[in-house]
Order: C-alpha cells, then structure tokens, then sequence
C-alpha cells in the first residue's frame, strides 16, 4: 500500500517499543478501529490511563496514522499477507502485527458498511421525461407569450431513487443536448482505445 511519509512515520512511531509499550499500543488499535466506528466523534478518545506517559503529538500523529492505515486497508479490501508486508515493512514485530490484523478482522465488515454509506458514486439516470409549458401571462404582465421545458430525471443510487426537476428554456435544452452528445462521443472515443 502505498501510504504518505507523515503516515508512515506515525507508524513507525506506533511500531518503537520504546514508545508505545505492549498494553499503550493494543488500546491505540482498539481506539482507532472504535473512533471510526462511532457515530459521533468523541475528544476524549486518546484520554486513556495507557497514554499518560506517551508525547501527546506523537501520540495524535500515530492515531491519525493507524486510522489513514485502517482506511486504506478496507478501501482496498487487504488481505492478511498485504497487510503483515506493510506494517512489517514499517519495522512493526510479528507480534503487533498480528494484534492489528486480529483487530481488522474482526472490525473488518462494519468499515466496508461505513465505506460504503459514505460512498462517492454518482446516481445513475434510470429514465427521463420532459413536457412543454406555455406561459401566456402572469399577475404583473399583460403577456408574456414564452416557452419553457419542464424535464425531470430519474436516478438512482445505490438502491434509492430520486427525481431531478428543472426548467430550461429552447435555447438551453439545445445547449444541454449539445453537451450530451458531445459527452457521448467522447465516451464512445475513449472506450475505443
């Protein structure tokens, strides 16, 4: 995985012994898996007995470290053997490298959920409709006399649809067009190479 220098020097922090003790670095893995999972963010998550002796910078530098790790481990779904490299690569023990992978294992499906609910996909467009309106006139205008179109998309994203309304007059929706075909001859373009 490739991971930022500031992460990976948080991690070699939480990898020194000298640093974070046995009992200091199992409560780190479990409070970084915990403040992702909770639904509200909690400051006093690094308040714990455990830390009192550990530099408090240090001590978010590694936390932010392991939290980016955790991360992107789930984002590329890692295995067991991805992980132990890079943590090991990062001068981790055989011995914390397994507390870290007990502790992403067993938090492993309720991050893809998180993931996965935060999610970064664009709604698809299932189906769409249009109709001519006509204003004739209204309460401060005698005439008016224009023409509007009223289109409405549907889409729909991960399972919940949702319509989209807008108005445009003619030359906006030829303007729109335009820019759809355009867009489909690019698509069309690119997976041609």
């Amino acid at each position: 995985m490739e991971l930022s220098e500031s992460v990976q020097r948080g991690l070699q922090s939480l990898a020194d012994q000298s640093v974070f003790d046995h009992g200091s670095f199992q409560v780190l893995v479990d409070v970084s898996f915990r403040s992702l999972l909770s639904s509200h963010g909690d400051p006093t998550v690094l308040d714990q007995p455990e830390f009192k002796q550990i530099d408090q910078i240090l001590l978010k530098q590694s936390h932010t470290a392991a939290v980016t790790f955790i991360l992107e481990a789930v984002k590329q779904n890692a295995d067991q053997s991805t992980i132990s490299s890079s943590l090991e690569e990062l001068t981790f023990s055989a011995d914390r490298t397994e507390i870290f992978y007990s502790a992403y294992q067993k938090h492993k499906k309720d991050l893809e959920c998180l993931l996965a609910s935060i999610g970064r996909g664009l709604p698809h467009i299932t189906d769409a409709s249009w109709r001519l309106e006509y204003h004739m006139k209204n309460g401060q205008v005698d005439k008016i006399n224009d023409s509007f179109y009223l289109i409405s998309l549907n889409t729909e994203n991960e399972g919940s649809s949702e319509d989209i309304n807008f108005t445009c007059t003619v030359e906006q929706l030829q303007d729109l067009v335009g820019k759809l075909k355009d867009a489909a001859k690019t698509m069309e373009k690119a997976s041609q190479m």
